[in-house]
């Protein structure tokens, strides 16, 4: 039976899932919380292995993005199902292109839910309503019409040069590369894939193709 926690700031959601897990024997529910670092917290002090499938929440009230709590989630060894309601587009977009395997909405059964955490926990995709309308068809996610300067400085920048290098190699002046950033960010905004943290420029510059999926500067 899979390990699962449930990751949403209402108590009475994840005590709902934890129930209908446990009349159907579609998980063992390990951990229930109001955050990913409450959960990261607790298997570092339980010495736990890693939950089969995290029911995240899309939004959670401690400030934290979908990006960083999908992220984290999934380095930390586990496969997430982001459980959401369905007029966040923008916001599923970004939890998977930061590696959830699935969106289920929460005006959905219980038992969709439990069918979601069975097919995340056999190492299958969710082919649901929520992950097509994220991603298909949507050009905004493409492209986010970054401009040629926008493009050199994102990607000397999201190698990991400072920005200050950054600007001295393409002979512009510091308030003129940092100007670009802004610009940069508040584009990636506006089409749904912010990108707050220099972590989340280098993941859209590999996605745009302005950097090869290793880091290195793409030949396109």
């Amino acid at each position: 039976m899979s390990r699962v926690a449930l990751i949403d700031d209402h108590e009475s959601v994840r005590l709902g899932i934890e129930a209908a897990c446990e009349r159907d024997g579609a998980g063992t529910v390990v951990f229930s919380g109001s955050t990913v670092g409450g959960y990261l917290e607790w298997r570092s002090a339980s010495g736990e292995a890693p939950a089969d499938v995290v029911v995240l929440d899309l939004t959670l009230g401690d400030g934290t993005t979908v990006t960083e709590n999908v992220t984290a989630l999934v380095l930390d060894g586990a496969s997430v199902v982001i459980h959401s309601v369905a007029d966040r587009p923008a916001a599923v977009r970004e939890a998977l292109s930061a590696g959830a395997a699935g969106v289920v909405s929460k005006s959905s059964a219980l038992d969709d839910v439990l069918d979601a955490i069975r097919t995340v926990a056999q190492g299958e995709a969710l082919n649901n309503v929520e992950w097509a309308s994220a991603v298909e068809g949507d050009r905004a996610f493409a492209d986010a019409q970054l401009s040629v300067r926008e493009r050199e400085v994102l990607r000397l920048y999201a190698t990991g040069l400072p920005l200050k290098v950054v600007a001295e190699r393409l002979g512009v002046a510091y308030s003129t590369a940092k100007e670009n950033i802004t610009r940069i960010r508040v584009k990636y905004v506006d089409v749904g894939r912010p990108a707050p943290t220099k972590v989340d420029l280098l993941r859209r510059a590999m996605e745009d193709g302005i950097l090869a999926a290793d880091g290195a500067p793409s030949a396109g």
